[in-house]
């Protein structure tokens, strides 16, 4: 019988996985790098960090190339996420258009990575347009780690489900990720659209490297993502964030969730374009609002106004309940409206207590849901390899 207690079998085991989440953490934080830079960054010993590279690049996680650096001597190499193995798709799932895109953990994707495609009617249509995306793009890669799928509204990280989605009703009660890994044969991972754009903004954003932050979309609805102290606020079912279903509006437009005057009927892009196109009879999207603005023809001050002056209640709850230290925005209106990131700083201030409003800088955002994808799968593969690290 072994003498070997199974504490002793374990460590080594989990030691490896750890430091091959180092790695992944350094590659990820600072791009390409040589195995002296890696081991240093690391704080390993450059054996121990040998081994561990070795290890990643067997099955092609990473790869060795040429330094593109011009210097004395024998040219360099780096270490670098594998450029062609072991890609991560993402999945996007909204109310009119679906995205789907492959990308290496550098969080790269570029146009003949991806696909988008107007959402299907049915949610039987929709898991076989996914499906059909999904091989397509496959035929671009050697082989996937996994898909992340971003999912608005609730959903339930434990048990894989999406439970209510006023924006997309379809797919209430339906287990995607488990659908498609039965069609595909690969790991899927249903995320809530505001946790993976979380992680996408501090993977791949504006937030790398920040402990405590939050971020809303404004987009299609109101979600919200929270870090605090360097963790994900899921909730005790995965369903935290769902800022737009607060009620500011006790007589307001009827929402997808059945209640009246939510903020995200008054407080979002999709809504904003509505009121508009319903003020001023005709349909419009941002580029012929955008058309008809500059050239005068329609001047929506006093919509743009109730936007802004709505959108502040919500960015003012945000930063006095979480005290974040950045609130990231994440909506279309800031590239197509003048100076509407200052009106709602300003709003804004006015609205929330002074000290935790002075200590949060109000950005707009530099990810996107489709990074969120990604990142939610990259998330995940971590987490398999070793525990959450402390920030």
């Amino acid at each position: 019988m072994s003498s070997k207690s199974p504490l002793s079998r374990v460590q080594p085991n989990l030691l490896r996985k750890l430091n091959e989440r180092l790695v992944i953490d350094a590659l990820q934080r600072n791009g390409p790098c040589s195995r002296a830079d890696l081991t240093r960054q690391m704080g390993i010993s450059p054996p121990t960090a040998s081994k561990t590279v070795a290890s990643l690049m067997s099955v092609g996680l990473i790869e060795e190339v040429e330094s593109q650096h011009v210097s004395l001597g024998r040219p360099g190499k780096l270490l670098r996420f594998s450029s062609k193995q072991m890609q991560v798709v993402g999945v996007v799932m909204d109310a009119r258009r679906c995205w789907i895109g492959f990308s290496s953990f550098e969080g790269n994707i570029s146009p003949e990575h991806s696909l988008s495609f107007p959402t299907p009617g049915t949610y039987a249509a929709l898991i076989d347009a996914l499906e059909d995306g999904v091989k397509q793009l496959l035929q671009q890669c050697d082989s996937i780690i996994g898909i992340g799928i971003s999912v608005p509204g609730l959903t339930n990280s434990f048990e894989q489900k999406t439970v209510f989605s006023p924006n997309l009703h379809m797919t209430d009660g339906q287990s995607p990720g488990q659908d498609l890994s039965e069609r595909l044969g690969v790991q899927c991972i249903v995320l809530q659209e505001m946790h993976a754009l979380a992680l996408g903004e501090r993977a791949f954003g504006a937030a790398q490297g920040l402990n405590d932050f939050a971020i809303i979309d404004i987009t299609t609805g109101v979600g919200l993502g929270v870090f605090s102290g360097g963790r994900l606020i899921e909730g005790h079912r995965g369903m935290a964030g769902e800022l737009g279903h607060l009620t500011v509006d006790l007589k307001g437009k009827l929402c997808g969730c059945g209640n009246h005057g939510c903020i995200e009927t008054v407080a979002c892009d999709a809504a904003f374009l509505d009121h508009v196109s319903e003020n001023f009879g005709e349909q419009l999207d941002w580029g012929s609002l955008t058309d008809a603005i500059r050239s005068g023809r329609l001047q929506p001050t006093a919509e743009i106004k109730q936007y802004a002056e709505y959108l502040s209640i919500a960015l003012s709850a945000v930063i006095n309940i979480y005290n974040p230290s950045h609130l990231f925005v994440h909506g279309q209106i800031f590239d197509f409206i003048d100076d509407f990131c200052e009106q709602v700083r300003q709003l804004t201030r006015n609205r929330t207590l002074g000290p935790p409003f002075e200590a949060c800088e109000l950005v707009p955002a530099r990810g996107n849901k489709e990074l969120g994808a990604i990142a939610g799968m990259i998330e995940y593969y971590m987490d398999t390899l070793a525990p959450v690290l402390d920030k």
